[in-house]
């Protein structure tokens, strides 16, 4: 039970679109990640997700339109909607997760930047 200070967790690793465990709480986990253009069209069919962005601007597509996340804004994307983050200007920004144990990194899809495995930090 200490303090996590995002910054220093965030400078721990440099890869994009693979998230970082870095707490749980109950059955959800606590995730770190850095995203740099354009994820993958997805949905959780049961699970919830909270994108809080710690640095940067994050653009939330959903099939109807694009939310603009700020610094220090959080986004919620409930279950069964499908949504691909992305980045504009080849910023890279920084940011929270908090989703189920049980959440899969890109729903029923398979792709080149599926992740299996979020390594804890």
């Amino acid at each position: 039970m200490k303090p996590i200070n995002l910054k220093e967790k965030h400078a721990e690793f440099t890869k994009q679109w693979h998230p970082h465990q870095i707490a749980v709480v109950d059955d959800m986990q606590v995730l770190l990640a850095k995203l740099q253009g354009e994820f993958v069209w997805h949905a959780h069919d049961k699970e919830d997700e909270l994108f809080q962005v710690v640095k940067g601007t994050l653009y939330m597509q959903f099939r109807d339109r694009t939310e603009v996340v700020k610094e220090g804004e959080i986004i919620v994307v409930p279950k069964g909607v499908e949504h691909n983050p992305k980045t504009k200007d080849n910023e890279e920004v920084h940011v929270l997760l908090f989703e189920k144990l049980s959440t899969s990194h890109t729903g029923a899809v398979q792709h080149e930047k599926t992740q299996t495995v979020y390594p804890k930090i």
